[in-house]
């Protein structure tokens, strides 16, 4: 994943884990990242579908975090905005008379799998909280 979706996801639960009381506007959340508030609202639907965010409409509307810092993991966040492998994409047209082409995608599925698990069980033993905790 070469962009900054995970980054800016993880710095949206983190302003949230320290204000877990406040509703936030996705224009008060973009100033902190310093982004479109377009990208926070796109980020906010995944986490939401993954339920690490509730949200209200108004005046006084928002979003804040669905649950408990402490029990929120970081694979959490990295699952609900992931969109490609960590290694990212495959090449999509490789020569099929090429004898490394014409096999290529089929061997880096296991290695892209791999290093996909490997990431997710290291973000699993993080919590929310503990990354929280640098800001204080």
């Amino acid at each position: 994943m070469s962009n900054t979706r995970f980054a800016t996801a993880i710095h949206i639960m983190t302003i949230l884990a320290k204000n877990p009381q406040a509703f936030l506007t996705s224009d008060w959340l973009a100033g902190s990242i310093n982004v479109n508030p377009v990208i926070v609202r796109k980020e906010l639907i995944n986490l939401k579908k993954s339920g690490l965010v509730e949200s209200r409409q108004g005046k006084d509307g928002g979003v804040r975090i669905g649950k408990d810092a402490e029990n929120i993991n970081v694979a959490e966040i990295y699952e609900a905005i992931k969109n490609s492998e960590v290694l990212g994409k495959k090449n999509l047209n490789p020569n099929p008379l090429c004898s490394v082409g014409k096999d290529i995608n089929e061997n880096l599925n296991q290695l892209f799998s791999e290093t996909d698990d490997l990431v997710f069980q290291f973000l699993k033993d993080k919590k929310l909280s503990d990354f929280t905790n640098q800001f204080d």
